[in-house]
C-alpha cells in the first residue's frame, strides 16, 4: 500500500486530499467541483460572493448554506442582485440560512454592480491572472499550498481597482483552486493531475 502524507484513502478505495474527508458534502464538493476550470460567468461570480462570506469561518459552513444563498441573492444573478437595495439588505440581514453580516451582503450587492461595469468579462478578467500550467510542483502535504501567491495579489489588486470588496489575496487564492485556476489537490489525490 503507498502511503501519501495528506491524501487518505476514503472506503470507496479512492486517495482524497485529507481536508475533503471529514463530511458527505467536502467528499462531493472535493470529487465534483473543486478545482474543476470554471468558466461559467454567474458561477465564477456565485463563487467570488461565497468565497468574500467564507472570510474567517470553515468552507463547510458555507456549502451547507449554498442553497439558501442562492435563493437569496437570485441564483447569483448579478442583474437582479445589482438592483438589491436597502429593503433587501435588511431581509438578507434576518434570513438565518446565510451568513449575516452587513459587510458582505452589501459587498454582494456592490461586487453585482462591479461585474456589471466590467470593461470585458468577469470570466476573461479572473482567468488572465491563471498561472502557466505546470509551473508549481503538485503539493506533496498542505503544507507546500501557499495561501497567497503574486497572481492571487494581482487578481485581488484588478477586481478592487475595479469596485469589488472582499476580495482579498488570501480570499482570491481560495477562488483559484476552487475555480480551477490552480490545481492544489496533494500528491496521492485521484484528482491530482499531471
Amino acid at each position: 500500500m503507498t502511503a501519501y502524507r495528506d491524501a487518505v484513502e476514503g472506503a470507496d478505495g479512492k486517495w482524497r486530499c485529507a481536508w475533503s474527508v471529514s463530511t458527505p458534502e467536502y467528499i462531493a464538493y472535493h470529487d465534483d467541483e473543486w478545482g474543476f476550470p470554471l468558466k461559467d460567468e454567474r458561477r465564477l461570480f456565485e463563487k467570488i460572493c461565497l468565497e468574500g462570506f467564507q472570510a474567517g469561518l470553515s468552507w463547510i459552513t458555507i456549502l451547507k448554506r449554498r442553497p439558501t444563498f442562492r435563493a437569496a441573492f437570485a441564483d447569483f444573478d448579478p442583474t437582479i442582485v445589482a438592483e438589491y437595495g436597502e429593503d433587501d439588505i435588511e431581509r438578507l440581514l434576518a434570513d438565518p440560512g446565510i451568513i449575516r453580516h452587513r459587510g458582505k451582503i452589501e459587498a454582494t450587492i456592490n461586487n453585482a454592480r462591479a461585474m456589471l461595469a466590467l470593461d470585458r468579462p468577469l470570466v476573461e478578467l479572473v482567468w488572465s491572472f491563471a498561472p502557466e500550467p505546470g509551473s508549481r510542483p503538485r503539493p506533496q502535504s498542505f503544507l507546500d499550498v501557499p495561501a497567497v501567491t503574486p497572481e492571487s495579489t494581482a487578481l485581488s489588486k484588478a477586481l478592487r481597482k475595479r469596485g469589488f470588496r472582499f476580495v482579498g489575496p488570501t480570499t482570491m487564492y481560495a477562488l483559484m483552486q476552487s475555480a480551477g485556476l490552480v490545481d492544489d489537490h496533494v500528491a496521492g489525490c485521484w484528482r491530482a493531475t499531471g
